[in-house]
């Protein structure tokens, strides 16, 4: 049985591999620098891990696992910058941004965002309506009906009060479009049926809203160590979240909640997913 250290090995070589050193050299040590920065490698473990549910080749769904990955880091890049969230710090280190300039971000960020979708069209292994069907769903994820809308609804949502729906589509849009795409991906890449990727987009909304959920937990009770980044940014933005709106003890049932709706869609398939699941659970003691 795969382990996640095992993903997350594969993730990380092929990662590197995938990313070359070359002149320009500036742009490229910018994409590698936020790239291969670390992180819990969350969605392309998913979208591995997914491949296998529906008893795909692992090693077939790796390259659209690192795009994920690419197309996650991007959206990273991007939302770290003055004009957006104004970060200094991603996953325990210096936005990139800080380490080279905003302009040379900008660009590692559009780079990554048409690098990725390149990956996956010459994927090793997979037929072409194979990449076309993950492509799809990349540019939907990617686009105007995914993380765009997501980040733009975000920065419209400072200094405002807002409803449950608006929240609920900001954090549709914003953080569960990519866990959808993953889950969706790898199970496109195993040939799944219709109904069961239909399963695998429930599971990724479930998973995203609680994952950001717990994210906007810990942004009032964890700490710059444990999180690698600036805590309390909504705060100071005057963003409204679950917390400030409902206070923690409904937002760690509503995250319970939404787990428990993940674990009726993976039962025993996934020993990966379900200690994923729990580590969220421990995090916030749900």
């Amino acid at each position: 049985m795969a382990k996640k250290n095992d993903y997350i090995e594969k993730i990380e070589k092929r990662l590197d591999e995938l990313i070359p050193i070359k002149y320009p050299q500036k742009i490229y040590d910018s994409m590698r620098y936020s790239v291969l920065a670390g992180g819990k490698r969350l969605r392309p473990m998913m979208c591995l891990e997914a491949c296998k549910m529906f008893n795909g080749n692992v090693e077939n769904a790796l390259d659209v696992a690192c795009a994920i990955e690419m197309l996650h880091t991007q959206s990273l890049i991007h939302d770290d910058l003055p004009c957006m969230d104004n970060d200094d710090y991603r996953r325990g280190k210096l936005t990139n941004h800080k380490k080279f300039d905003e302009a040379t971000a900008v660009l590692a960020g559009d780079a990554l965002l048409s690098f990725a979708p390149n990956i996956i069209l010459h994927a090793r292994n997979l037929s072409e309506n194979t990449k076309l069907s993950v492509l799809d769903e990349f540019f939907k994820a990617a686009g105007v009906d995914g993380i765009i809308s997501g980040q733009i609804v975000d920065l419209d949502s400072e200094n405002k009060k807002i409803n449950r729906e608006t929240l609920d589509y900001l954090h549709t849009y914003k953080t569960a479009a990519l866990f959808k795409f993953a889950l969706k991906a790898g199970a496109i890449i195993a040939g799944a049926e219709k109904s069961d990727l239909n399963k695998m987009e429930e599971l990724g909304q479930n998973f995203g809203m609680a994952f950001q959920i717990c994210d906007d937990i810990l942004d009032e009770i964890s700490t710059f160590e444990e999180m690698g980044k600036t805590l309390g940014k909504d705060k100071n933005a005057n963003k409204q979240t679950y917390v400030t709106i409902y206070g923690l003890e409904y937002s760690k049932n509503e995250v319970s909640c939404l787990l428990n709706k993940c674990c009726d869609i993976i039962g025993e398939k996934s020993e990966i997913l379900n200690s994923i699941i729990n580590e969220i659970r421990d995090k916030i003691n749900c």
